[in-house]
């Protein structure tokens, strides 16, 4: 009798040290979330190009027509300690992205579908350091992929021409402080799966809250991105970004960028710049005003390809925002883009305007 007491005590400790452990780890377990959007736009340039495209854009390409430019599909688990992420990607901007559209090319196409996927760990080193691994967007520049995410529908000469789009590989993020983190980031190259050669490139970023309205980022990137075997010297890049909160209603934000290469040696050194400044202005909460003005100086014409000299090109944009439901945005767009040389299409489909005026309207529903 007294050793049946005794198993059943400890058979119930057991269960409850199990019950009890089980509970800890599910409550450590961070959920799997979902979330998404459909973005879909119609853009109308006003000089009818025969091509029927806009010159010098990324994602707003298509002239006069419907187009379905990107449907997302986010499924993410936050690190505790450990996570992943996987973004899902399908229309023309995925396509762009990845170099498959006719507007752009790029030797490697797979794992196209994912523009992320990446597993996370956040590893018992001093305040926790974080690490990333796998496919993730690029650390650079003030906007994004995701139009959602930014003020205007369109993006800016710097963020189409002056960095890449997204990387392969790891990367690191430490908090230095409460106002300052740091990340280092080891990866395969530019806008690629596999490298094109032997060299990894490395990137660095380092983000300090000066207060709590204002904010800094400084970006590096570095690399050889030529082909294996290829005589030339690095790529590299630094991105700038400030940015600052006026009021409830009113922010700013600056974003400079500075890349070179010298794709041969002994070859003139390709160099590229530029700056933008955004201004943004909640007239209620439902919508908002916001401007974009930047100019971009492309001297030999190598980040646009289009080979000119000394290439100047300016761009001013302006878009009203209104959120019809919290999940269903519409804005409307009016933008014109400048250069010193004739570098648009006409309606004949001859490269004699040095200016380009488009208008567009886009719609965004959030999930």
């Amino acid at each position: 009798m007294k050793h049946s007491k005794i198993k059943v005590f400890l058979v119930a400790t057991l269960l409850s040290i199990s019950t009890s452990a089980f509970a800890q780890d599910s409550t450590k377990a961070a959920p799997i979330t979902y979330s998404g959007f459909v973005d879909f736009y119609y853009s109308k340039n006003l000089g009818s190009p025969l091509s029927l495209t806009n010159k010098l854009r990324n994602f707003d390409i298509q002239d006069n027509q419907f187009t379905m430019s990107l449907a997302e599909l986010v499924i993410q688990k936050a690190a505790s300690p450990v996570g992943f992420r996987l973004d899902l990607d399908y229309g023309e901007t995925n396509d762009i992205v990845h170099g498959l559209s006719p507007y752009g090319t790029t030797p490697y196409k797979t794992s196209t579908i994912a523009q992320q996927a990446y597993l996370t760990a956040v590893l018992p080193i001093g305040s926790g350091l974080t690490l990333d691994a796998g496919k993730f967007v690029t650390h650079m520049g003030y906007e994004v992929i995701e139009s959602k995410d930014n003020a205007n529908y369109t993006r800016s000469l710097l963020f189409a021409w002056a960095i890449p789009y997204y990387h392969t590989g790891i990367r690191l993020t430490y908090p230095v402080a409460s106002n300052f983190t740091a990340t280092l980031h080891i990866v395969n190259g530019w806008n690629t799966v596999i490298d094109n050669n032997s060299k990894k490139s490395i990137g660095l970023t380092l983000n300090y809250a000066a207060s709590s309205s204002t904010g800094l980022i400084f970006n590096y990137m570095t690399g050889f991105e030529q082909p294996q075997g290829a005589n030339g010297g690095k790529k590299n890049v630094f991105d700038f970004i400030l940015t600052e909160n006026i009021s409830d209603n009113l922010s700013l934000a600056l974003n400079a960028d500075y890349g070179e290469e010298r794709v041969l040696v002994g070859s003139p050194l390709a160099m590229w710049k530029g700056a933008a400044l955004y201004v943004k202005y909640a007239l209620s909460e439902k919508s908002a005003l916001a401007l974009r003005a930047e100019g971009f100086y492309d001297p030999l014409g190598y980040a646009t390809g289009l080979g000119l000299n000394k290439e100047t090109i300016k761009e001013a944009t302006l878009t009203y925002e209104h959120k019809v439901f919290d999940a269903f945005i519409v804005r409307v767009e009016g933008r014109g883009d400048f250069a010193n040389a004739s570098i648009f299409e006409d309606n004949g489909g001859l490269i004699t305007k040095d200016s380009q005026l488009t208008a567009l309207i886009g719609l965004i529903a959030t999930f």
